[in-house]
């Protein structure tokens, strides 16, 4: 698989759409830019909240691909401090400037019907430069020729490398809870 540090966003619909549907024509395929990922970490002393609306995902139903990106320095946060720790002190959104998801749905449903199905993406979960193998349960809700995909699940800092200092340990989860609400319209 190519990897490419920087990637805008029309380049990173073309590639993905390239790699992973040799039939587009007559296909459905499905986008957005504006999906919206939030954050949560929760401890004794303190509750952390940030979010993006600005995922970016690509759904190729054919085939059940899917993929995800949002740029880490969108999320944003109550407190300015907040944010500016979360760029430079863990995440390094310099050096890491993306979040993705690459997978696909296991299920077969039928996209032309209005409903809602219980669905599992497994794929590569990627933050802060580590890879992790992922099966992460969701929700698909089908209404109208729109695809909105709904999920919630755990990252562990651990798993991702990313390090909370000593000093922050008590302020900051060691576990994150990762939600996200997008809602893909067909392509044309």
């Amino acid at each position: 698989m190519i990897y490419l540090k920087r990637i805008s966003n029309k380049a990173f619909l073309s590639i993905f759409l390239l790699l992973v549907s040799h039939q587009l024509l007559g296909q459905s395929n499905f986008s957005t830019k504006t999906g919206k990922i939030s954050f949560f970490s929760s401890t004794p002393l303190e509750d952390i909240r940030a979010v993006s609306e600005r995922t970016q995902a690509v759904f190729v139903s054919h085939n059940g691909n899917l993929a995800f990106q949002v740029p880490i320095r969108s999320f944003s946060f109550a407190k300015g401090l907040m944010q500016e720790h979360f760029n430079e002190n863990y995440m390094e959104s310099d050096k890491y400037p993306y979040a993705k998801f690459r997978g696909n749905i296991q299920q077969k449903i039928d996209y032309t019907k209005d409903g809602e199905y219980a669905v599992t993406a497994n794929g590569v979960l990627n933050v802060h430069g580590v890879d992790q193998q992922r099966a992460i349960p969701g929700k698909l809700i089908v209404k109208d020729g729109k695809i909105r995909m709904v999920s919630s699940f755990d990252v562990a800092c651990v798993d991702h490398k990313i390090k909370i200092p000593t000093l922050v340990i008590t302020k900051v989860a060691e576990v994150i809870k990762v939600s996200i609400d997008a809602t893909l319209s067909p392509l044309n």
